[in-house]
């Protein structure tokens, strides 16, 4: 059992890893980051109730889910990924009211946020899951291959514990050996659990904001633009001030493998002008003021401005490089701010930073 800052580096290990454990083919070292992760098993579960009614749940690894509880109904926010996870807290739902949960929203496509779906529409048959339309879109692409990717990934490390050899060909040592062999049991055990899942996407979509009334309690689900995916919705509670960001918001390191940098600048300092208390990001503990949103915010910024000086003064993007413009921006001064002197966080910092600078060139390339 890990707590405090470690428990953060281990669960931001572990998802990480599974999340995008085929780009060990490209970069083993990220991957040899998840030393002493838990078990699939062995997750980590924290219930924090943030107003009568509203309870937040942290999974390690999932993503975390917040259930609101009204009068009539039940209004879920991201099912989380384990069909195991996500049967636990209907369990737990069913101890805190006997309504029926009526609404599920998943805030994006990404997964480990929605293939519980399934499990809640066999629960609760009248379900009626929730996305913003270019969500659905991606959850209709992505959602079905779930099991196959996951597959494949068990491939990559087994091809690799068989050559005992790493994707630059290296030796792998007896250090590195053993991590792989921690993820493979993961693998399995995800695998085991996702074989028979049905996938289950939105049954209804929407494209800005709307409000539902589940009895004496308002909830808004608001489109504020893209940011970490095309469809990022999140979920606002005016009377009890509790937002809901979704992977839009992600601590103690912000998600850049994928995203719309520019327009996700604009989206936090939208989302920061909503007037809230506590606040559940997608991963990582609850907060209770809006200080990591903007540092978040301020982080993206820095690199899409960074990034625009250099190409005014060498160009566009289209007639560069990468490799020839990133040297140029410098994310450092953020790394304490994130990281504080955690080598293992200060490592992830640094591989998301990396990625965060090749979204910003990629878009800067579509000028």
């Amino acid at each position: 059992m890990t707590s405090g800052h470690e428990s953060c580096v281990v669960e931001l290990r572990e998802e990480r890893s599974r999340k995008w454990l085929c780009v060990l083919l490209l970069n083993l070292s990220l991957v040899l980051l998840m030393a002493e992760i838990p078990i699939w098993g062995q997750q980590e579960r924290k219930v924090t109730q943030l107003a009568g009614g509203v309870y937040a749940i942290e999974h390690e690894p999932n993503g975390n889910t917040t259930v609101i509880i009204g009068d009539r109904q039940v209004f879920v926010v991201d099912s989380c990924f384990l069909p195991s996870a996500a049967r636990e807290d209907i369990s737990q739902i069913r101890k805190w009211t006997d309504k029926p949960v009526s609404f599920v929203l998943n805030t994006h496509f990404h997964n480990d946020h929605n293939l519980g779906n399934r499990i809640y529409m066999d629960a609760f048959p009248a379900v009626t899951i929730i996305a913003q339309v270019e969500t659905k879109k991606d959850m209709d692409m992505f959602g079905p291959g779930s099991l196959s990717r996951e597959q494949t990934t068990k491939s990559v490390i087994q091809q690799m514990l068989s050559s005992g050899k790493g994707p630059d060909g290296k030796a792998l040592s007896e250090d590195d050996k053993k991590q792989l062999k921690d993820a493979l049991v993961q693998q399995e055990a995800v695998i085991a659990e996702l074989k028979d899942l049905k996938f289950q996407s939105a049954t209804l979509t929407f494209e800005h904001d709307f409000s539902i009334d589940l009895g004496n309690r308002e909830v808004q689900i608001k489109y504020l633009g893209r940011g970490n995916t095309t469809g990022d919705a999140v979920v606002y509670l005016p009377k009890e001030k509790v937002l809901i960001t979704g992977d839009l918001v992600v601590e103690p390191i912000p998600y850049f493998y994928d995203g719309y940098p520019v327009e996700w600048v604009q989206t936090l300092q939208d989302l920061a002008a909503l007037d809230a208390d506590s606040i559940v990001p997608g991963h990582g503990p609850i907060m209770h003021d809006k200080t990591y949103i903007y540092l978040e915010r301020d982080l993206i910024k820095s690199a899409v401005d960074q990034m625009n000086e250099k190409l005014r003064q060498a160009g566009p993007a289209l007639s560069q490089n990468l490799d020839d413009v990133k040297g140029t921006v410098d994310l450092t001064p953020y790394r304490p701010r994130f990281a504080g002197d955690n080598k293992d966080l200060g490592a992830i910092f640094d591989d998301e930073t990396s990625h965060l600078l090749k979204l910003v060139f990629e878009e800067s390339s579509l000028r």
